[in-house]
């Protein structure tokens, strides 16, 4: 069994739309990002990826090559976790945690642990999502970023 952490943040700026692990949220700004700015989807990457041995998001989709403009997130995170499972190991469960003072994200937790469960090809009950405040501190409390945290363990085989 290997463990691994991902983390990751992106400033909110308007003009683009809010994908939190791959489900669109209704809020007027978005997170800027080379691709499509998913910081939860790329906090999962980065744990996928560190629990292979396989280093991490910028590596493997570097934002400085072209095809990765825009690019949807969730085909970022099959095709990594295709490369753990070339190595030989499985997803067994995803722990992550999003922190954002705006949008509310209570009331889509379940939506977005569902969309987590289908892009990962895992049940529900394999997939927590917590969400936190920062009670208004810090670039995340001041409404100008949202971070996430992902842990996944990973099964030989």
């Amino acid at each position: 069994m290997r463990v691994g952490m991902g983390y990751d943040i992106h400033r909110l700026i308007e003009g683009r739309k809010l994908l939190l692990g791959g489900v669109r949220v209704d809020f007027p700004m978005g997170l800027l990002g080379h691709s499509d700015g998913d910081v939860l989807l790329h906090a999962v990457i980065d744990a996928c990826l560190g629990a292979a041995g396989l280093g991490d998001i910028g590596e493997l989709f570097p934002d400085t090559d072209p095809k990765f403009k825009d690019a949807d997130s969730a085909n970022l995170l099959r095709e990594a976790l295709a490369r753990v499972q070339q190595k030989g190991f499985r997803l067994h469960n995803l722990d992550c945690i999003i922190y954002a003072e705006k949008p509310r994200l209570g009331p889509l937790k379940g939506r977005i642990r569902a969309r987590l469960a289908e892009i990962l090809a895992l049940d529900a009950a394999q997939v927590n999502v917590k969400a936190k405040t920062m009670e208004g501190l810090g670039r995340i409390g001041e409404h100008e970023a949202i971070a996430a945290h992902a842990v996944v363990l990973l099964e030989q085989g």
